[in-house]
């Protein structure tokens, strides 16, 4: 790790601390040429397998972005939009795995998604499932009917 002050190569760790998510580590740094001291973040990179085989890291920006889009002129505040996000990235690491399908990321986003708001779900479905006609989505409409148990 090089300092950020004066950038030599040699720094030694002070402290250790596990976030409190446990997402990550904060270490406490201190340069032995500067003696300035500095906090790194560590994290393991989630990565996400795209349909046209580039993988990227899983961005939790990506995911909030998206949804927004499909609540646009809806009543969702960005606390909700924020904790979906987390919710869906929790999920996600929660598996286990260093690699996961794009797909995947969108199956995790509509659990949360249709509890959020039903209309913004519809619409970030019919993209993400490529509705092609109105019964595609009649049957969705009746899949939510069914489990809210209406008529």
């Amino acid at each position: 790790m090089h300092c950020p002050f004066c950038r030599h190569p040699d720094t030694r760790v002070i402290d250790s601390r596990s976030t409190e998510d446990g997402a990550a580590i904060r270490r406490r740094r201190t340069c032995s040429k500067c003696g300035r001291r500095f906090t790194t973040q560590e994290t393991v990179l989630l990565m996400v397998n795209k349909r046209s085989g580039v993988t990227e890291p899983f961005s939790r920006e990506k995911v909030v972005a998206g949804v927004r889009r499909a609540c646009q002129g809806r009543p969702v505040s960005e606390d909700s939009l924020a904790q979906l996000g987390q919710s869906v990235e929790e999920a996600i690491r929660a598996r286990g795995a260093a690699e996961i399908a794009a797909n995947e990321v969108g199956l995790a986003i509509l659990g949360p998604l249709r509890e959020l708001d039903e209309v913004a779900y519809l619409r970030f479905a019919s993209v993400y499932r490529g509705f092609e006609s109105l019964a595609d989505f009649e049957a969705e409409i009746q899949q939510l009917k069914a489990e809210k148990g209406e008529s």
